[in-house]
């Protein structure tokens, strides 16, 4: 995790999250309200007596997916991938995610942002412009990952910055981007950024790769080809490719 984005969420009794949810002891604490799958709020635990830490995770087993057409079972890796994809570029937006076993098997375990819920995208992009480049950082993951469901409220407001959550929907192989993020449509992409998505094209990173088929790290591939040639945010002429519902 880069080091400023660590800093935002490291403390002294927690100097590593990854570490941290991978081996505390998960504690379900009940389960999330308007969740499609079944998915848990947890607490997580590490040492003993005065010496023990806690922090919250959100845990989403595998075996509470609901069977999709356009999706193999697993979306906990594509939840894992999408934190990958997010280091891997630099910008930090996606909380840290791990795959490990729990108390309903195994699924992922990802750090619980304390937010304020009555913001979302649409607030932010409204009421916040410093807060700007967060969203482009996230509209490129978005488009590398071939989001289907980047909706508002996956856009959280803490520590200042904006996380994006809710990433299992990603990675398919045909192009099917849905989000709300289309404010910054044909502006250019900052160079610094697409320096970094240019390795993509030659080479997905092997931690990414080895949570997806062979046919969506091509499509990923080609996805980074077509940001780096064109430069610019993509843009949606047609209007259709917002998800539903928008919040």
């Amino acid at each position: 995790m880069p080091t400023d984005e660590l800093n935002v969420l490291a403390s002294e009794a927690i100097p590593d999250p990854v570490a941290f949810l991978m081996h505390a002891e998960p504690e379900l604490e009940g389960r999330m309200p308007w969740s499609s799958n079944a998915t848990f709020l947890a607490t997580m635990r590490c040492g003993s007596g005065s010496d023990q830490v806690e922090q919250r995770a959100i845990y989403k087993p595998v075996r509470g997916e609901r069977p999709l057409w356009d999706f193999e079972p697993g979306l906990h890796k594509r939840e894992r991938a999408a934190y990958l994809l997010s280091e891997h570029l630099g910008v930090g937006v996606v909380p840290p995610t791990v795959i490990r076993d729990g108390p309903l098997g195994e699924g992922s375990f990802q750090w619980f942002v304390d937010a304020d819920h009555s913001e979302h995208y649409f607030t932010i992009f409204e009421q916040f412009e410093h807060l700007h480049d967060d969203l482009r950082h996230i509209a490129v993951l978005d488009v590398l990952a071939n989001n289907t469901d980047r909706k508002s409220g996956h856009c959280l407001l803490a520590h200042d910055r904006v996380w994006a959550i809710d990433n299992g929907l990603c990675f398919s192989a045909p192009f099917k981007l849905r989000t709300v993020i289309w404010e910054f449509g044909g502006e250019p992409i900052d160079d610094a950024l697409l320096g970094r998505v240019a390795p993509f094209v030659e080479r997905i990173p092997v931690d990414i790769a080895a949570l997806l088929d062979d046919d969506e790290i091509a499509a990923m591939q080609h996805r980074a080809t077509k940001l780096v040639t064109e430069r610019v945010y993509p843009d949606d002429e047609s209007g259709h490719r917002y998800p539903w519902p928008l919040v």
